[in-house]
């Protein structure tokens, strides 16, 4: 998602950065996801992406976040969480939303399709209700 963001020139203007938290010790460390949450539901769950989301925005001091987990191949899925199971979440001022999508393609387009599901979100966040 940074990649993409700052792709635009003049991003630094609203972009303050990211953070990777791929391992679960990250994901507590760094943008609080709790562990009783963890513990739960799983790295890959709208509960923990909703967490990752309201934690960076928090940690950071940022008027909005966005957050992704999922699984995004080859290996790693189960019948429960296949691969390609992705979450994306946003959290601003007016709260947090999640959205669940489960991408059909290979490692390298799971991830691709993951950050654009994320940045449109983050821009429907952005664009307000629409009526």
């Amino acid at each position: 998602m940074a990649h993409l963001i700052t792709e635009i020139a003049g991003s630094s203007d609203y972009f303050t950065g990211g953070l990777v938290t791929y391992s679960n010790d990250l994901k507590t460390g760094l943008v609080d996801v709790p562990g009783d949450v963890l513990e739960a539901h799983g790295a890959v769950s709208a509960q923990v992406a909703r967490a990752m989301a309201v934690g960076a925005r928090q940690r950071l001091a940022v008027d909005l976040a966005v957050a992704v987990t999922g699984i995004a191949g080859p290996d790693g899925g189960t019948p429960a969480k296949p691969i390609g199971l992705t979450y994306v979440a946003v959290a601003d001022a007016e709260g947090d939303d999640v959205r669940r999508h489960v991408w059909d393609s290979d490692r390298t387009g799971n991830k691709r399709l993951s950050a654009g599901a994320a940045l449109d979100l983050l821009l429907a966040r952005l664009s307000g209700p629409t009526a």
